[in-house]
């Protein structure tokens, strides 16, 4: 278990990121999908998804953070295991164990998306590095903003984004951060998607925040 990860932080996120994942993360031990490689293989497993789920788990294996808002706070920590797809639809794999017993798993897309999977798979983020930003960004606005309003369902659709603009480091899909100029929105979409409930979904809105608390010291 390694937990000053101040100097272990994956590259690729922003300055906002980095230090969350560095002083809020610790690194806990997990088997290397090495020794897994062969039982899959025997199992009809493309050499190239093992491959796949090896270089995610050199990168974010182990790697616990604390809870998101949503999804009963997302996976407990990292770790690559049970591949599912086929050569026509594509390989998924899974990103770690839930914290809590969710209908879904969370799982790593043929593409290399975050998101969940139950009856059907729905991404959230483009990519593993969206779902810490999102995680960073979070933390940082509950810090931050003086006061934090819930929203749910048809009333999501209320919430006036003309004048926001998409955060684009969350590289958001089915779960979304928009910036105003006092207030960030977080709009979080992925279990009504996945579950064809489209009244499940749920935003977060941070107001009362100055340029500190809009950017976190991330740059336009």
């Amino acid at each position: 278990m390694n937990l000053d990860l101040l100097g272990d932080v994956p590259d690729g996120l922003t300055r906002r990121a980095r230090g969350f994942v560095g002083v809020h993360g610790i690194r806990v031990d997990v088997r290397p999908v090495a020794d897994h490689r062969q039982w899959w293989l025997d199992r009809d497993v493309p050499p190239a998804v093992i491959d796949r789920m090896a270089a995610f788990g050199e990168r974010w294996g182990g790697l616990l953070l604390p809870p998101a808002p949503e999804y009963d706070g997302g996976p407990k920590y990292f770790e690559p295991d049970s591949p599912e797809g086929s050569a026509s639809e594509g390989w998924w794999f899974e990103a770690g164990t839930q914290r809590t017993a969710v209908p879904y798993s969370f799982m790593i897309g043929p593409g290399g998306e975050f998101g969940i999977h139950a009856d059907r798979w729905v991404p959230l983020h483009a990519t593993v590095e969206g779902w810490v930003e999102s995680l960073a960004l979070a933390h940082h606005a509950a810090m931050w903003a003086e006061r934090v309003t819930k929203v749910t369902g048809d009333d999501v659709d209320r919430i006036a984004l003309d004048a926001c603009e998409p955060v684009r480091e969350v590289r958001g899909l089915a779960d979304t951060w928009w910036r105003g100029t006092d207030s960030l929105v977080a709009i979080y979409s992925g279990e009504a998607e996945c579950f064809s409930f489209p009244r499940g979904r749920t935003a977060l809105v941070y107001s009362g925040l100055d340029e500190w608390g809009l950017r976190g010291g991330v740059e336009p």
